[in-house]
Formats: structure tokens, C-alpha cells, sequence
């Protein structure tokens, strides 16, 4: 990137504005003198002074608008108060507060950042994509925003989504900000609220769906291979419908991957891989209930399949050990309506005929319970009080430590709460959650509950590709990720311990998942064969810390 010349346009790029750490000799070459005020402020001086200005407000929703006004004026000092307090800033930059955020997103719209691709101006893609300020992009995170969180259709306020999650690429995986791309593809919306709101800023339409739909996808993705050699894409909170569909359809045309089915799927299969360490249990002798078996329910079974399997199971055999719960109850050979990627976990009607139900037509997740005693339940449906203390308590009573997941995000989302889960099982839940929760009582003393947040992988996903170049995000990757998070666990070390790092420790989880995922890619040649040495080299070369450049001298800055 050039390096603005005038001050006033200086102040005004977010990458390369300093405020008050520019020194001297810069404010003198850049003409910054009476813009500022005379104090030069280090970069720890100045993350302390916005750390305080953050904690003296009083709500979430504010922390988050706070942030994202920093980083619309001051990218490097926004990160490095990220990366510095992680801990502290994750739940306010992503979830859960992000939501809230994307709803609302047309009020608090300012400065636009990323890319708003909107279906009547189709044919200005090509062109839009063609400006040179893009020539560095290596990840691109999109969406349609029809279905952000559990919170439904947010029209164009789904552009938060991308920034958010762009966001964590560069403050958890290292990823250079000048080389990542948020996009939102608005086709209309269906939300009655956002449609109207007077100061909603997407195109005022009921969502287009069908051929033109795809059309519109298509020439998207057609113009983002054209444009870039090398690029991942990343599907972010596409509607049940298109998420798994466009996956399949584009997965072998560009590096891609959707968070919401693989890399919930990636998560999730790491952190039960490592509850092995506290049940003893291995995972081809798990017996596996979804509540719901939409992309990221199917798309986490699809991977612990591959799991069993790789443990010495028949696929028959992994497969009769998932039962996948829908809206309309137990998946079942015959069901009308079933998608596509819910047909690998159909049950054989033979398997459940003499199953004892609290109904004749429909098996929900206490018949499930009741009669195959799973003894790991992973919860996304989106539906708070899915797990009802009933079920719980039946399922405590003949499982020693019962791994139990509600991940739905937000909080308020979530299908049981791990205070609940705990009480409920006389403290021998092993838990892991989508979104922060408190930390929870167990033998006399408050512990960590692990969350299985998307955080902990695609970041190292996106990492590991892009430093080999990756053409493709294969199957084995994804696993290749899901085994290097597990093998990271603190578990292994003492079964009473977490499951996952604490989250302060983000960076070095995705180096480590980067490492993983990268030699998978040059193993399966979907990148140039490396050694291990190499690849750390080009990981480590990719993750940029958050430190001011000095702009004195040079007019172009990398």
C-alpha cells in the first residue's frame, strides 16, 4: 500500500494512522504538526488509555461499537488491544455480542469497510473487484446474511459477520488486515423490520431465491477466481438451504470452506477427540445425538464418522451410531423431505421399531435417549431449553461422564446452560459451549467451561492454507485440524483439566492448527510438497503482530 502524503489523509487510513505516536520526525514529513497534539504516546500507552475507555461502558453493545470505531480509525492499535486482551475482547468483537451488532448494523453505519455487492448492480462485479486497493487479497469471508447466529435474517446488517470473523483471522490467526476481504452479496432480505426501517442501508427487496439466486453466486464466484490465483473463501451463515449446497458446488473450483458446517464441525470433533482423555472412552465407542441436523449438525457428524472410522469402525457402523434430531424428530428412512447431506444419518425404521416413544408419530430426543442412551449430545439447533432437565437427568443416569455440547450462539440461544447441565448431572458433565459462559462449580471450586467457539480453528484453518497456497480445503485437512487441536489439549496431561486452551493462548492454537493443516495440504499435493521446516517458516512469515510501522523514509509500505 501507498502511504498517504497529506496529513490529513494519513489520519484518515485506518492502517496507517498512529494518532498520537507518530513522532516527531513524522509528523514533520507528513505535515502532522497542530493536527496533533504535542505529547508522542508509545503504542502501550495508548492501548492502556482505550483499554480504560472500554471498561467505563456499561454494556456489551456498546464495547462492541466502541471497538469498531477503532478500528475504522486506528487498525493497529485496535488489534493490538485485541490480541493483548483477547480474553476480555472475543465475546465483545464475536460472539455473542456480534449479534446484536449485525442487528443493529444500518443504524450505526459510518464508514463502510469490506465490499457490498448488491444483486441489481450483478453485472458492475467484475469491475468492483478489479480496484488495485485488492491486489493483496489472500482471505475473503462472505455472506448473504440470511442466517447470522440464531438471530435469523439480518439483510445487509450480515456485513458484520464478515468484519467480525476477519477480525479474528488477523487477531487470533495473524492474517495481515491488508489482506483480508469482508464481503456481503445482498439479494434482499425477508426480515419485515429491516425492510421498514428507514435508515436500513441494503437494497430494499424481499430476498431473491431460485435461478437467480444461484446466478447471482455464480457470477460472484466466477469473478473472484478471475481475480485472485490464490484466495480462501469463506461461506459464513448461509440459510440451511444454499449452506451445504454451495459448498458442494464450489468446493472444487477455489479454496473454500464453510465455517458454520466444517468449521463447527472441525471444533466440536477436536474437543470430543480430547474428552477421551477425561471419559476414557475413545470415539469409536461413542454413541452420538444431534439436535439439530442442519448443515453444522451433519457436517459435525460427517467428521466424527471419518473419526470412527479411522478408529476401525465399518462406515455402517459409525453411521447406526448417530442419531440426528430435526424439527420434525429423529431422522428416519422414509421421511419426507429429507436434504441431501442428512441422508448419510437416516436410521433404518427396522433399528427404532420397538423403540417404546411418548408419541407413535414422532421420536424426539427423550425417546432417544431412552432407547439408543447416547452418550455424547451435541446441541445446534438454535432452540433455547432443547435439553430439557428430564432428558438430562435420564441420560446422567447411565452414562458415568456424559459429554454434553449445547453450541448454539448466541447465549441466549443455547439449548442449556452449563450451570444447569452441572446441577443436573451431580457435577459429571463434560461441557463444552458455543459462547462464553460463567465459569461453573465442580468438587468445591469454580471451573473453566470450555467453548467450542469456531475461534479455535478457522483461523489456523485460513493460516495453513494460505501459506502453502493451498488449492483446495479437503476432508483430511479439516481433520487434520480437528486432531491438532485435540492433541493440544490440557487434558492430556490431567484428565481433571480443560479440554481446550484457555482462550488467551489463541495465537499458538492456530499456529498449530496452521501446522496441521498445511502439511495435509502438501501430503494429499494440494500444495507444493514442503517439509516441516518450510511450512513453519511460511506460517510464521504470515502471522503479522500488530506493531506501528515506522513511515519515515520509504512512500510505500507492505
Amino acid at each position: 500500500m501507498r502511504i498517504p502524503g497529506n496529513g490529513y489523509d494519513l489520519l484518515n487510513t485506518p492502517l496507517f494512522n498512529k494518532g498520537t505516536a507518530f513522532t516527531d520526525e513524522e509528523r514533520e514529513q507528513f505535515g502532522l504538526h497542530g493536527l496533533l497534539p504535542p505529547s508522542v504516546a508509545t503504542l502501550d500507552e495508548q492501548v492502556e488509555r482505550r483499554l480504560q475507555a472500554f471498561r467505563q461502558l456499561s454494556s456489551d453493545y456498546e464495547k462492541h461499537t466502541f471497538l469498531r470505531g477503532l478500528q475504522d480509525s486506528n487498525e493497529v492499535l485496535f488489534y493490538a488491544l485485541l490480541v493483548r486482551h483477547i480474553e476480555e475482547m472475543l465475546p465483545i468483537v464475536y460472539t455473542p455480542t456480534v449479534g446484536r451488532g449485525c442487528q443493529a448494523f444500518s443504524q450505526n453505519f459510518w464508514k463502510p469497510r469490506g465490499i457490498f455487492l448488491s444483486l441489481p448492480y450483478k453485472d458492475h462485479i467484475t469491475r468492483i473487484l478489479a480496484h488495485p486497493h485488492f491486489d493483496d487479497v489472500e482471505v475473503i469471508v462472505v455472506t448473504d446474511g440470511e442466517r447470522i447466529l440464531g438471530l435469523g435474517d439480518q439483510g445487509a446488517g450480515g456485513m458484520g459477520i464478515s468484519i467480525g470473523k476477519l477480525s479474528l483471522y488477523t487477531g487470533c490467526g495473524g492474517i495481515h488486515p491488508t489482506t483480508t476481504l469482508p464481503i456481503f452479496l445482498d439479494v434482499g432480505t425477508d426480515n419485515p423490520e429491516r425492510l421498514s426501517d428507514p435508515l436500513y442501508i441494503g437494497w430494499r427487496h424481499e430476498r431473491v431465491r431460485g435461478q437467480q439466486y444461484d446466478d447471482f453466486i455464480e457470477t460472484f464466484i466466477a469473478a473472484v477466481t478471475e481475480r485472485w490465483e490464490h484466495v480462501l473463501l469463506q461461506w459464513e451463515d448461509f440459510a440451511r438451504s444454499n449452506a451445504t449446497r454451495l459448498l458442494e458446488r464450489y468446493r472444487d473450483r477455489l479454496c473454500t470452506f464453510n465455517d458454520d458446517v466444517q468449521g463447527t464441525a472441525v471444533v466440536a470433533a477436536g474437543t470430543l477427540l480430547a474428552t477421551t482423555n477425561v471419559t476414557g472412552v475413545p470415539i469409536k465407542d461413542q454413541r452420538i445425538a444431534v439436535v439439530g441436523a442442519g448443515g453444522a449438525g451433519s457436517g459435525i457428524s460427517l467428521l466424527l464418522l471419518q473419526a470412527m472410522v479411522a478408529e476401525g469402525l465399518s462406515e455402517a457402523e459409525a453411521r447406526s451410531r448417530f442419531f440426528l434430531i430435526d424439527r420434525d424428530g429423529l431422522l428416519v428412512e422414509g421421511m419426507p423431505d429429507l436434504m441431501p447431506f442428512q441422508q448419510p444419518f437416516v436410521q433404518k425404521r427396522s433399528a427404532v421399531s420397538a423403540w417404546t416413544r411418548e408419541r407413535e408419530d414422532f421420536i424426539g430426543l427423550g425417546d432417544v435417549v431412552r432407547n439408543a442412551r447416547p452418550t455424547v449430545l451435541i446441541g445446534v439447533s438454535g432452540q433455547p431449553g432443547a435439553f430439557p432437565e428430564n432428558v438430562i437427568r435420564d441420560m446422567a443416569a447411565y452414562v458415568d461422564r456424559p459429554v454434553i455440547f449445547p453450541l448454539s450462539n448466541p447465549n441466549s440461544r443455547a439449548e442449556a446452560t452449563p450451570v444447569d447441565l452441572m446441577a443436573w448431572t451431580d457435577g459429571r458433565a463434560v461441557i463444552g459451549v458455543g459462547s462464553p459462559f460463567p465459569s461453573v462449580l465442580r468438587d468445591g471450586s469454580y471451573v473453566r467451561v470450555d467453548q467450542t467457539n469456531n475461534s479455535y480453528v478457522f483461523p489456523g484453518i485460513g493460516l495453513g492454507a494460505v501459506a502453502v497456497k493451498a488449492r483446495r480445503i479437503s476432508d483430511g485437512m479439516l481433520m487434520a485440524a480437528a486432531r491438532a487441536l485435540a492433541d493440544i489439549s490440557p487434558s492430556r496431561l490431567n484428565p481433571r483439566d480443560s479440554l481446550l486452551p484457555p482462550v488467551t493462548e489463541l495465537r499458538n492454537v492456530s499456529f498449530r492448527v496452521a501446522q496441521g493443516v498445511a502439511a495435509q495440504a502438501c501430503a494429499e499435493g494440494l500444495a507444493a510438497p514442503l517439509d516441516a521446516s518450510e511450512i513453519d517458516r511460511r506460517i510464521k512469515v504470515k502471522m503479522w503482530s500488530p506493531e506501528y510501522a515506522n513511515l519515515s523514509g520509504s512512500q510505500t509500505q507492505s
